[in-house]
């Protein structure tokens, strides 16, 4: 069942025109430069597609326009709700576009670090879900992280398929070891440990870097060392300006991404340059 997951895919980012709105042609073109790349899936509104800030509808739209353009397409869909009603508003927009599955954030603002409460949303939504659910967590995000044992239970519903861990312990692989299986599927989502997460059991990537460094996502998310230096060296600089610098890189890169929602800022004229050189530095060093 996991050869059915693609190994490696870009958190895709969300093409917006100057208003703020989607930009569909824009949006078509950063799929199809994924495509082009080797990618054989997308996410479409993860965190770095801007998820949080996706408006009523807006999930139907970017899932639609891409599976019009790509039938083949995988597509997995960002859920980011803070209850279960509007989970079912965000699920019901992804399913009615087309998606393969869900990518379910934690919620937090009022279950933080009620481990129970959280269960019980993932598996509500699990039930709802009329395709597959994979759980996300992304403390840097959430400011909370899916404990190992919440994970090992959600797994044995039938519904879950996997996850997404975005918070760069590959150590909480070794805590789960007993349920990476044919049936339950990791992507790593810390570009800084794509190797290490597949020493230790990762099927892939699900990344921000994959927007403008796909190759070497992939390398890096099938074991290679010189892939994941070269992606530490540059995300090191680009991750420090978070999707607006993941934005710009993409633009650098040939995407057409436009502006962040506010209040994600436009980035100073330093802040591109630093960006400008770190991607052009990586493809040296690759």
């Amino acid at each position: 069942m996991t050869e059915s997951w693609p190994r490696a895919m870009p958190a895709l980012v969300t093409a917006l025109d100057p208003d703020g709105d989607i930009h569909r042609d824009g949006h078509v073109h950063n799929v199809a430069a994924a495509v082009e790349s080797g990618a054989g899936g997308i996410l479409i509104g993860g965190s770095t597609g801007e998820g949080p800030y996706l408006e009523t509808g807006e999930r139907t739209i970017l899932v639609a326009t891409a599976r019009e353009a790509f039938p083949d397409l995988t597509i997995l869909c960002g859920i980011f709700a803070e209850s279960t009603r509007q989970a079912h508003t965000q699920m019901c927009e992804a399913t009615d576009g087309g998606a393969d599955a869900v990518l379910v954030v934690t919620p937090t603002t009022l279950v933080r670090d009620r481990r129970e409460w959280i269960v019980d949303y993932f598996e509500w939504v699990a039930d709802t879900s009329p395709v597959p659910v994979f759980l996300y967590t992304v403390p840097r995000v959430t400011g909370y992280e899916l404990p190992c044992a919440s994970i090992a239970e959600l797994a044995g519903h039938p519904n879950v398929v996997g996850m997404k861990d975005s918070g760069g312990d590959v150590s909480r692989l070794d805590d789960i070891a007993a349920i990476l299986s044919d049936d339950f599927v990791v992507y790593a989502g810390a570009s800084r440990a794509l190797a290490d997460s597949f020493d230790r059991g990762a099927h892939g990537a699900i990344t921000a870097s994959a927007n403008y460094a796909f190759p070497t996502v992939a390398a890096a998310a099938s074991g290679d060392r010189s892939a994941q230096a070269t992606l530490i060296d540059v995300t090191s600089v680009i991750e420090q300006y978070g999707v607006p610098g993941t934005k710009f890189a993409a633009s650098v890169a040939g995407l057409r991404p436009g502006p962040g929602r506010a209040p994600l800022p436009r980035l100073d004229q330093d802040a591109q340059d630093a960006i400008t050189d770190a991607y052009h530095r990586s493809l040296v060093i690759s």
